[in-house]
C-alpha cells in the first residue's frame, strides 16, 4: 500500500517525502511545479536510497486522479499541492480559489470514488485572522482571514469538516502550520522560492549569499520586545515528523480533527537576523519600512494538543534552522538550477 502525496517536490512536501521512505513508506508523488523542481525528487531518492512513483500533473485533473488511484494501491492521501504566496493571492484571488479550493474538491471527490478513506491537509495559521490572543490553540477563533490565501484554506478546512459529516468512513487531518524553515541537515534539499522570496529565512539567505542587497524589514512599531512582527518559526524537518506522527494516529473519537504545529515560541525579524549572523558568521544589512497591510504583531502557537494526541514536539531550535537554512544556501546559490 502507498501514501499519495500531492505537491511532493515542493519544501515541505519533499522533506515529508524523505521522511516517509525512511520511515518505510511506499510513496507516490503528484506534483505540477508551478513552484517546485523534480530535482528535489531526485535528490530525495539520493538520500534515501528508495524509489518513488511520480506522476507530473495538477490536482485538478481528474482523469490523471483516476488513473493513479486505478495504477496504484493508495491507502492515504498527503494532500500538500496549492499556491502559497500570500501577496500574490491579492493580486490574483481567483487564481488561489481555483488551484487551493476547486482543485481540493476533485481530490476529495476521486478519494471518496476509489475508497481511499485516510487524508491529511496542509493548511496554515492564517486561517485564525487576526488573533485575539496568543498563544494560539486548536480551539482559537478563526475566520477574518487577511487574505485569499488564508482564506481559501479556511475554505478548505470547512469543506473537509461538512463532507466527514457526510461519509463517517473518512479519517482526515488538518495540520495548521505555523511558520516552516530550516533545511534538511545534509543541504541536499531546501527551501528554493522562484524569484524573490515571499518568506522571511529564505530571503534572509540571499541577502547572506549575495543574491539580494538587503532585507526589508516590515514595521519596527509593533508592541513586541524589540518592535519587530513575532513569528513561531518551526524547522521544516520537525514539521516532516509531525506528519509521520499524524499517519499514526488512528481514528477517535472524531473523524476529522485538527492540530497545530508549531513550537509554542515566538520569535522577532531582528531575533531571527541575530541567530542567522550566529550561525553563517555573515553580517545581515536591512532597512525599517512601512508595514504591510494584514500583517499582524505577535502569532504564535500553543501545540501541546498535538504533543499530548500525536506524541510529537518539534524539537530542533532557532539556531538548528539557521545553521541549516545557510547549509542549503551555500551549496546551491541559485537554488535547484
Amino acid at each position: 500500500m502507498s501514501i499519495l502525496v500531492t505537491g511532493g517536490a515542493g519544501y515541505i512536501g519533499s522533506h515529508t517525502v524523505l521522511s516517509l521512505l525512511e520511515q518505510g513508506y511506499e510513496v507516490v508523488v503528484l506534483d505540477n511545479h508551478s513552484n517546485s523542481s523534480f530535482e528535489s525528487l531526485r535528490r530525495v531518492k539520493i538520500l534515501t536510497g528508495c524509489d518513488i512513483t511520480y506522476y507530473e500533473g495538477d490536482v485538478s485533473n481528474r482523469l490523471l486522479l483516476q488513473n493513479i488511484f486505478s495504477e496504484n494501491d493508495i491507502k492515504q492521501v498527503i494532500h500538500f499541492a496549492g499556491l502559497k504566496s500570500v501577496s500574490e493571492s491579492v493580486q490574483s484571488p481567483l487564481k488561489y480559489y481555483d488551484n487551493n479550493v476547486m482543485a481540493s474538491i476533485v481530490l476529495i471527490q476521486e478519494m471518496i470514488a476509489h475508497n481511499v478513506c485516510e487524508l491529511i491537509f496542509s493548511s496554515s495559521a492564517t486561517v485564525y485572522g487576526i488573533p485575539e490572543s496568543v498563544p494560539l490553540n486548536e480551539d482559537s477563533k478563526i475566520g477574518g482571514t487577511t487574505n485569499p490565501y488564508g482564506t481559501s484554506k479556511l475554505m478548505v478546512e470547512q469543506i473537509l469538516r461538512d463532507t466527514a459529516k457526510a461519509y463517517p468512513q473518512l479519517d482526515i487531518t488538518i495540520l495548521r502550520y505555523f511558520n516552516p524553515a530550516g533545511a534538511h541537515p545534509s543541504g541536499l534539499i531546501g527551501e528554493d522560492p522562484s524569484g524573490v522570496p515571499c518568506n522571511l529565512v529564505p530571503y534572509i539567505s540571499q541577502v547572506a549569499v549575495g543574491k539580494l542587497p538587503k532585507l526589508l524589514v516590515y514595521g519596527n512599531d509593533y508592541p513586541t520586545h524589540d518592535g519587530t512582527g513575532v513569528r513561531d518559526y518551526i524547522h521544516v524537518m520537525d514539521l516532516a515528523e509531525g506528519h509521520i506522527a499524524a499517519l499514526k494516529h488512528k481514528m477517535a473519537e472524531s473523524n476529522c480533527r485538527t492540530y497545530n504545529l508549531g513550537t509554542g515560541k515566538g520569535y522577532s525579524v531582528l531575533d531571527l537576523i541575530s541567530a542567522f549572523e550566529r550561525q553563517s558568521g555573515k553580517i545581515i544589512p536591512y532597512q525599517f519600512v512601512e508595514r504591510r497591510i494584514g500583517d499582524v504583531a505577535e502569532c504564535w502557537a500553543n501545540p501541546s494538543l498535538s504533543q499530548q494526541a500525536l506524541n510529537w514536539t518539534a524539537s530542533r531550535s532557532l539556531d538548528d534552522m539557521m545553521r541549516d537554512s545557510w547549509n542549503w544556501q551555500q551549496k546551491n546559490p541559485t537554488g535547484y538550477e
